[in-house]
């Protein structure tokens, strides 16, 4: 996944794909500033996906406000939204896991259903 407006740094040895969703219902502003020589910002509007690269130090900040302000509301280390690349499908969407009827032992599986 290229990043055309902020690639990562060059010097940095590798990068995480992640992904974070703004589950609220206000305008957020995702922001990443522990990185040197790098600049990461997107708004990400009410139940939107943002899928990105970053270096596996990088800490994502969310900011939620009105107008004119805004507050720091969390901070997430950006391992902690890792997600496999191979598991996208080309518009960002976690594609299905083929469907697998019998475990390794040969047992039907079932489903927990909350």
């Amino acid at each position: 996944m290229s990043q055309i407006l902020d690639p990562i740094p060059n010097d940095q040895p590798s990068a995480l794909f992640c992904c974070y969703v703004n589950a609220t219902n206000q305008i957020q502003v995702a922001r990443i500033t522990n990185v040197p020589n790098w600049y990461f910002e997107r708004v990400v509007f009410p139940g939107q996906r943002l899928v990105f690269e970053a270096v596996p130090s990088a800490q994502l900040e969310i900011h939620t406000g009105m107008m004119a302000s805004s507050i720091i509301s969390d901070t997430i280390p950006c391992e902690q939204l890792s997600i496999n690349p191979d598991g996208l499908d080309s518009e960002g969407f976690a594609s299905p896991e083929p469907e697998d009827q019998n475990d390794s032992a040969g047992i039907p599986s079932q489903s927990l259903v909350a």
